[in-house]
């Protein structure tokens, strides 16, 4: 399951995964009473059944290879925790659709962000690049975006890293509240969300199921 990024708020990545952002699993307990149940299902509502999540990545996936000149320059770089999950998905829709593999790796942003006091630490994933970025066209995926500081930080990272010939960003949920002039170039859902709720994505690869949730406290 997935988050609600860029600050405390965040979102959940399953029982018993890290995240940047704490939260809570997306798939939870079985309660033993009716009332239990009840109060599970009001609390985790389906915006996307895997039907709809399918389709949003194929629409997704048609919109990236439609702004990018030459598939064989593309880059997908995962954001982690869950945009890394992501980048590898829609790498194998996109080679699905243009018949060749497509470049992925992930970029952690962690020692870049400005936030670190308000939304605490999480375990630093190994920045994982498939080659060079120079001259390169790359997509920044991330589950959700939020304030937009996880970007900002994700943006100075890649410095470090080369001069991609231009860099886009690919969000499956944009929950709003930003607090950066930060906009994607690819979004699967707008969701207009309160600051307490969270955002989960659902992989099969991971959780043994597909979609997206809204989860309110």
């Amino acid at each position: 399951m997935a988050s609600s990024r860029d600050a405390s708020p965040t979102a959940a990545l399953g029982a018993s995964s890290g995240s940047s952002r704490p939260g809570s699993g997306g798939s939870g307990p079985n309660g033993s009473g009716s009332g239990d149940g009840e109060r599970l299902a009001a609390a985790r509502l389906e915006l996307l059944s895997a039907e709809d999540l399918g389709r949003t990545l194929d629409r997704l996936a048609s919109q990236v290879l439609e702004r990018v000149v030459d598939s064989q320059q593309l880059v997908l770089l995962g954001i982690p925790t869950r945009g890394v999950a992501l980048a590898r998905v829609l790498a194998d829709r996109l080679e699905a659709i243009c018949g060749h593999p497509i470049a992925h790796g992930s970029l952690d942003p962690t020692f870049h962000r400005d936030d670190l006091e308000r939304i605490g630490t999480r375990l630093v994933e190994a920045t994982q690049l498939p080659g060079s970025l120079d001259g390169r066209q790359v997509v920044l995926v991330d589950d959700v975006i939020f304030t937009g500081r996880t970007v900002r930080a994700a943006l100075e990272a890649l410095q470090a890293w080369g001069r991609p010939r231009r860099v886009l960003l690919l969000v499956m949920v944009d929950r709003g509240h930003r607090e950066l002039p930060i906009q994607p170039d690819f979004c699967g859902r707008l969701v207009p969300t309160a600051r307490q709720e969270t955002i989960e994505l659902c992989l099969q690869a991971i959780d043994g199921e597909e979609g997206i949730y809204l989860r309110r406290p």
